[in-house]
């Protein structure tokens, strides 16, 4: 049976569904991923074989490229969620995992770009943890 994943952006004005297996989960250190994200790496689920079907919303997707590289992020105008796009002519699927509706029964393939992981990344399972927001 083909995987079916639903997700959306923060606001809902995306909408979208992927069809086909995810085969990588990487999560990029490097800064231009944690640029991206405000974070410490970027969470991308990778498929060569899935396919994307916008149920709404595909006029609020916008890509932007950083000038003179590969890397690119696909965010909803709206609410400047991360959102899926298609790299190497069509060819690659990456899907921000967090975007996803459907519950992900995929762990994380690799850290990728340890090279250049933000120094405060390091021993963060130290500190402590809350359920909610600490009071």
């Amino acid at each position: 049976m083909t995987r079916l994943s639903s997700g959306s952006c923060q606001c809902g004005a995306a909408k979208f569904e992927i069809e086909g297996d995810f085969e990588h989960f990487f999560l990029c250190h490097c800064s231009r991923c944690r640029k991206d994200t405000g974070s410490a790496h970027a969470a991308n689920l990778f498929s060569s074989r899935a396919s994307i079907r916008w149920l709404s919303g595909g006029e609020v997707v916008r890509t932007y490229r950083v000038p003179g590289t590969r890397h690119q992020k696909a965010f909803c105008v709206e609410c400047g969620s991360a959102l899926p796009r298609e790299e190497a002519g069509g060819n690659m699927l990456v899907v921000p995992a967090g975007c996803l509706d459907t519950p992900l029964d995929m762990r994380p393939t690799a850290h990728v770009c340890l090279s250049s992981r933000a120094a405060w990344d390091n021993g963060l399972e130290d500190a402590p943890g809350f359920d909610g927001l600490p009071g």
